[in-house]
């Protein structure tokens, strides 16, 4: 085969990919290096045996009446604080999102470019959105927690702070990044911009926006078990203190527990996600 004939068949995109990833390198090694990451001594004989010591004292599971009885209440107590977090997350991430969003802008419909009031008004919400959701769910915990006291109500709180922040940023990307081409024609034809949003945004994002909105129910449950550590309850507040009783067996079936509910909430996010498709 000629040269220019091989030449010619060579990825032209195989030396921009081959810098890439040696620039992508050279910025890793030095965080690995400052965070001292160090894998080979997970697997020395005296960090093995270590291990080993720990996990013995985790078998067999805890299944006395008692304590399923508070795994249970602790289950539940998880759930409805996932639940009842993004509710109040969506409270305000929905107007929030639509104030934020320029997909519902007269001038950026009908113009092409959003008016000065427009964006005089949008800055403030998406500065909102930005504060709420880059304090983590975890240290308003803390600060709840010393506020209404140990419990879900912490919980709660801080994931509606937080997720509303994450959701309303979502969401008003997704108006953005929609067909604009309903709503333009109902806002010229003189609808008003809430018809526009119902018939001409909501129809085409309506499977996004649901399954964002099933992620971060599953994230939310994830993150109630997190800061249950903190005091607010449920499950993670069952894994704080088995583990400080060293109840291996406690933790176990806490564990247990936890898994089979992220599946549960992974099945009824795939089962709603197949009916909108």
């Amino acid at each position: 085969m000629p040269a220019s004939a091989h030449w010619r068949q060579r990825d032209p995109a195989a030396l921009p990919r081959a810098l890439l990833t040696a620039v992508i390198l050279l910025l890793l090694w030095p965080g690995l290096q400052l965070t001292e990451f160090r894998p080979q001594t997970l697997f020395n004989s005296q960090s093995l045996e270590t291990m080993g010591r720990f996990l013995s004292g985790f078998w067999p599971p805890a299944t006395d009446a008692e304590f399923l009885r508070l795994l249970v209440r602790a289950t539940l107590e998880t759930l409805a604080m996932a639940t009842a977090g993004m509710a109040l997350a969506l409270l305000l991430a929905i107007p929030a999102s639509l104030m934020a969003t320029r997909a519902l802008s007269v001038s950026a419909l009908l113009t092409g470019r959003p008016s000065r009031l427009g964006r005089a008004l949008r800055y403030p919400m998406r500065l909102l959105l930005i504060v709420l959701r880059s304090i983590p769910e975890i240290v308003w915990a803390l600060l709840f927690v010393r506020a209404v006291g140990l419990g879900p109500t912490a919980g709660v709180l801080a994931i509606a702070i937080t997720y509303s922040g994450m959701l309303g940023k979502v969401y008003a990307e997704i108006l953005e990044s929609v067909d604009q081409a309903p709503a333009r024609a109902l806002l010229q034809s003189g609808s008003s911009r809430t018809a526009a949003f119902f018939y001409g945004l909501l129809p085409n994002a309506a499977q996004e926006l649901t399954s964002y909105s099933l992620y971060r129910w599953e994230c939310a449950v994830r993150a109630s078990v997190v800061m249950g550590f903190v005091g607010a309850g449920g499950l993670g507040q069952m894994i704080d203190l088995s583990i400080r009783m060293f109840a291996g067996g406690e933790v176990v079936s806490i564990l247990l527990t936890f898994l089979l509910l992220v599946l549960f909430a992974d099945q009824i996010s795939l089962h709603l996600r197949r009916r909108l498709a």
